[in-house]
């Protein structure tokens, strides 16, 4: 279940919200259908390192202001790093597609949803966006807290920070956001596994800026072509490798889940351009194609058509 909570308003002003929902976090946690952004798939960063579509089970209390600020800060479920996969077989992706689909990425791996969630450590969070400024969104949240750690890491903290801004002036749609993870005691979680291929990272990041403008409009139909350019690294920063290793395979591993293929593994990190166009048959029916390059794994240049619907 993707959401399940209760939220009342005890004032105009102030609310509550108990139960399984989405994290107030970047510019398309909460706005994740295919109506709502461009391009086939979401971009890289809100989906590696913010891990969309991401919801939690906790309390929270939310606001709005006469100045355009809005306000939400709770308590929720947290990270269980004991899911940790030091000693995977094979390599966890070998495209674009496994690699945004295979939950590869740090807080993806670790994030509970609520679900028989280990909730004897809680996270809290805070989230700001500023509207005072017809067609202009600024804002950023922190997500911290005490994690279920990884077994011999001792006490174990995750953090995830963002800020993001979206302008639209008449035909344009502007945006960018930046987004940074830590994990604290990893060198004893990794000390553990001398030359894993999938260390624990310490820290993590993304950023992209995307523009798009509305070329054409005929009533409710328009067409809307849009380029981005990403970077994301989940592996930043690590701790714990044990002399001579390299925190990625520096030799052939098994790529094939029968493990009869041999190969080097993708980089953790990579420069992405995405260009392409987003025709709306409506506001709730959209067509989509776009192209991706990639800098560093570039086997993982492709082309995408998608259909995307909200009802």
């Amino acid at each position: 279940m993707e959401q399940f909570y209760v939220d009342h308003m005890f004032t105009d002003k102030i609310g509550g919200t108990a139960g399984l929902f989405l994290m107030p976090v970047g510019l398309l946690n909460e706005h994740h259908e295919p109506t709502s952004y461009y391009g086939v798939h979401r971009n890289f960063v809100e989906t590696l390192i913010i891990p969309s579509t991401w919801r939690e089970g906790g309390l929270a209390v939310h606001g709005n202001t006469d100045i355009g600020l809005d306000w939400n800060v709770g308590v929720t479920t947290g990270l269980d790093l004991s899911k940790w996969n030091f000693t995977p077989e094979t390599a966890p992706y070998n495209s674009a597609l496994d690699l945004q689909n295979n939950g590869i990425g740090p807080m993806q791996a670790s994030h509970q949803e609520l679900s028989l969630a280990n909730a004897k450590n809680l996270s809290q969070y805070v989230s700001l966006n500023y509207r005072g400024v017809p067609g202009l969104l600024l804002g950023g949240s922190v997500f911290t807290g005490n994690a279920n750690p990884a077994a011999g890491a001792g006490n174990q903290r995750a953090t995830l920070w963002e800020t993001h801004g979206r302008w639209t002036p008449g035909k344009w749609d502007l945006s960018a956001l930046y987004a940074r993870g830590t994990i604290s005691n990893t060198a004893q979680a990794n000390a553990q596994f001398p030359g894993t291929p999938n260390p624990m990272p310490a820290a993590f990041y993304g950023w992209y800026l995307q523009g798009a403008y509305t070329a054409w409009q005929s009533g409710k139909s328009r067409a809307v072509p849009f380029v981005r350019f990403e970077r994301y690294n989940m592996g930043e920063k690590y701790e714990g490798i044990a002399p001579g290793f390299s925190p990625q395979p520096s030799q052939p591993l098994p790529v094939n889940e029968a493990g009869t293929v041999f190969g080097f593994w993708p980089r953790p990190y990579d420069t992405v351009w995405t260009a392409g166009l987003n025709y709306y048959l409506n506001p709730n029916v959209v067509f989509k194609v776009d192209y991706q390059w990639f800098r560093e794994n570039r086997d993982f240049n492709r082309l995408d058509l998608g259909l995307g619907i909200t009802f």
